[in-house]
């Protein structure tokens, strides 16, 4: 496969998995256990798979693999443990617009990160996507904007949320230079659901369902965020940029935004809708000047 045909396929999944994780939001909310404990069941009804997937991908290397690389994989299962706890306690403290744009807003630790550490200088081209891309994000979570204190605590954790996931995107990133996507899924994710474990005991969530409605909502959630969404992100970033990944990401707010106006009825305004599109055009416009550049 060319190498342009290999990064459209990667923006594919990119954007694919960014719209099974705007789906998240949603089974956090009807969830019945506590905000921590559902992202460790996120995560640890998922292992059986990862960990078959990684045999699968690297049979008698993978116990090799995983103590050659823990350091890693700890810190990518940390960053992403951080990012799940303080999401999930957003997202019910603040609309699911406002926790999943403001934790969206990675892009601006990733790119400076990027450029202090690996000399990686955004172009003006990129900057000018990334301008629209953020430029919309503010237009949609506009009206959504409040005043009082719960929601403000969580447009805070929003925004710490973010912090967390540009360290996960760019540990990530490394990552996947020395580790196949499903090994580096199952290692770092047994990390986050012992971590995840002991931060939902230590908080005092409701650790089990009390419903079967309660198990499939856990259970769809770990599907499609966790095994769909978080491999097919993990592949993107493996042969994308790491500044062009986090724009791309992007989608996930519009993703996240429009299941939430269907089914729970946080309908947008006309300059969301004008946001959304803004987005779209940042990414695009990322992608472009990341092609000539090249």
């Amino acid at each position: 496969m060319q190498r342009g045909q290999a990064q459209w396929l990667a923006l594919a999944a990119l954007l694919a998995g960014a719209t099974a994780i705007g789906t998240a939001p949603l089974y956090v909310r009807f969830s019945e256990t506590g905000p921590v404990a559902t992202a460790f069941w996120r995560v640890s009804l998922a292992l059986p798979v990862l960990w078959l997937w990684a045999w699968q991908q690297d049979g008698a290397r993978l116990p090799a693999l995983i103590c050659q690389h823990r350091s890693r994989l700890f810190a990518i299962g940390f960053f992403f443990a951080g990012d799940l706890a303080v999401w999930h306690w957003s997202i019910l403290l603040t609309t699911i617009a406002n926790a999943t744009l403001l934790a969206n807003l990675a892009p601006l630790f990733v790119t400076t990160v990027a450029w202090m550490f690996w000399r990686q200088k955004p172009g003006p081209g990129f900057l000018a996507g990334l301008g629209l891309a953020l430029a919309g994000t503010g237009l949609l979570m506009g009206p959504h904007v409040t005043v009082s204190s719960t929601a403000r605590t969580g447009d805070l954790l929003g925004l710490l949320t973010a912090a967390f996931y540009a360290a996960y995107q760019l540990s990530v990133t490394r990552g996947r230079e020395t580790l196949s996507t499903a090994t580096l899924m199952a290692g770092s994710s047994t990390v986050m659901a012992v971590l995840l474990l002991i931060i939902a005991w230590a908080g005092g969530d409701t650790l089990l369902p009390q419903s079967a409605g309660g198990w499939w909502t856990v259970i769809g959630l770990a599907i499609t965020a966790q095994i769909i969404g978080q491999s097919l992100i993990a592949y993107a970033m493996a042969h994308l940029p790491a500044m062009l990944s986090s724009v791309g990401l992007l989608w996930q707010p519009v993703a996240a935004t429009a299941f939430a106006t269907v089914l729970v009825g946080e309908w947008l305004a006309g300059m969301q809708w004008i946001g959304a599109l803004l987005i779209l055009a940042g990414i695009a416009a990322a992608r472009l000047s990341r092609k000539n550049t090249q």
